[in-house]
């Protein structure tokens, strides 16, 4: 026994490693043949594979929260069409490079519906990254000072979905931009990207001060997109309201 477990350690069978035992002792009362013992070992493995692969791609996603689809309330937010909702959830969005904009007020769940976006797409095995705009744009600056840059920029183009939380929040300076542009441009029809806003697609060219620019990003954006304009209340405001009551 300790034999096979070093070789299974050896060849890196951490799902054979773990079930050894138990599956000789299933097969063993259940008279199972060679065959069919390996075949449960083998499932075991992948099983075993399939969970590591997971988990070290919703570590690497740095989702903020663990928000379900099935706890968002559609009820409360009317202006959300239910079955687009649903046919965003079957990724299929990601396999067509296509993209998605929510559009809406604080607290309206532009960010909640993008993580469960996200969760979907790791549960289908794709890759994910979260990041807020202001972050990605300050990492980027940073990158700049230790020749980083195009390894960063190469990631955040390699992700199968690529989230940008709060684009709007704050105005955009020319050389960061440049920056936004140049992330946007290299996954345009070659990647699925989810960005939130607080600003209207026409009140863009505040975000990013140049006329020229915006139209050139949200002309990227715009062309294979979904976008939900949230016009319901917020849910943080929902809940201090029955507070008060």
């Amino acid at each position: 026994m300790q034999d096979v477990l070093k070789s299974f350690k050896e060849f890196k069978l951490s799902g054979m490693v773990a079930s050894l035992e138990e599956r000789l002792n299933y097969a063993k009362s259940n008279k199972l043949s060679h065959q069919q013992l390996l075949e449960l070992l083998c499932e075991d493995e992948v099983s075993m594979r399939r969970e590591n692969n997971y988990k070290k791609r919703y570590s690497a996603s740095k989702l903020p929260s663990n928000k379900r689809l099935e706890d968002f309330n559609l009820d409360f937010q009317p202006s959300i069409d239910a079955k687009i909702v649903s046919d965003i959830a079957t990724c299929q969005f990601i396999d067509k490079k296509e993209d998605v904009i929510f559009v809406g007020g604080p607290g309206t769940g532009k960010t909640h519906l993008s993580i469960s976006f996200g969760l979907k797409a790791l549960e289908r095995g794709y890759s994910v990254r979260f990041i807020t705009v202001s972050d990605m744009l300050n990492n980027l600056h940073l990158s700049r000072a230790d020749n980083s840059y195009h390894k960063q920029i190469k990631r955040l183009v390699d992700y199968d979905l690529l989230i940008l939380d709060e684009l709007g929040f704050k105005t955009i300076p020319k050389f960061a931009a440049d920056d936004f542009f140049n992330v946007i441009s290299r996954r345009y029809e070659k990647k699925s990207t989810i960005i939130t806003t607080n600003k209207s697609i026409s009140e863009w060219n505040d975000i990013f001060e140049e006329a020229v620019l915006t139209q050139a990003i949200t002309d990227r954006l715009l062309h294979h997109s979904t976008i939900f304009d949230i016009k319901g209340p917020s849910y943080r405001t929902k809940s201090v309201v029955k507070e008060a009551a």
